[in-house]
């Protein structure tokens, strides 16, 4: 018998294992969202099974929605990750966010298109310190319109690299998007590929690199946020 509730116990473990595997753990802001589904789908299976049904299948979106997939930043020095998972909609050379005092001097700006398959998170595109942190409202036009940069409600975090670069990275609101979720301040130390926010359902990230940087991508092209290299950086 004890023989046989090991094996069991075994067999859960490793069923356990493989389930962490496969299924990614899912960002803190999203448990609040997965619990009303899931009541709600509770309160639709006793009116009916076929909407109990359909509560399920939404709750399981929904908890697919905030994931938060774990990624593995190259270590290479001089580099700019994605922050985040989309489509890259533009790069082209642009002043950086007026809010953040840096004057007139143009950077390049990649932006990465999110729809609502994506990966919602955000993540540090370079190890380095948090210099400020800025939210401004705005509207809520498409996010892959190129004045959404401009118009649209944002949220903006300068960072500088171990290395000394400045680099702006720019949460933004899209059509449907009317939550930004950030989770760093001024002064904090923060790593390449690391989570630091989320924008709910549908948005856009711009990430302003350095004039001189070597842009590594182009309009179409996919990234992954975390690990796919933008850019890489000049010498400084």
């Amino acid at each position: 018998m004890t023989v046989d509730r090991d094996k069991h116990s075994g067999a859960v473990s490793h069923f356990i294992d493989l389930a962490r595997g496969v299924v990614p753990p899912m960002h803190p802001a999203g448990r609040p969202f997965v619990a009303g589904a899931a009541v709600a789908t509770f309160l639709l299976r006793r009116v009916s099974p076929k909407l109990g049904v359909i509560g399920a299948v939404l709750t399981a979106w929904v908890a697919w929605f905030f994931r938060e997939p774990k990624r593995t930043a190259p270590t290479r020095p001089g580099l700019a990750v994605a922050p985040a998972d989309g489509t890259v909609s533009h790069v082209v050379e642009a002043l950086p966010p007026a809010e953040l005092g840096l004057g007139a001097e143009p950077m390049t700006r990649i932006s990465v298109f999110l729809s609502v398959f994506d990966v919602h998170v955000q993540r540090v595109p370079v190890t380095g310190t948090v210099r400020q942190v800025s939210y401004r409202p705005g509207k809520f036009l498409s996010a892959d319109l190129d004045k959404a940069s401009e118009d649209n409600e944002r949220n903006t975090v300068w960072l500088r690299s171990d290395a000394g670069h400045d680099l702006v990275v720019v949460q933004i609101a899209g059509l449907v998007a009317r939550r930004i979720v950030c989770q760093v301040a001024e002064g904090d130390a923060v790593v390449a590929g690391a989570t630091y926010g989320l924008i709910r359902f549908g948005s856009r990230v711009d990430l302003y690199v350095p004039r001189g940087s070597r842009v590594l991508v182009e309009a179409g092209q996919r990234t992954i946020g975390g690990e796919t290299v933008l850019a890489e950086l000049p010498e400084v």
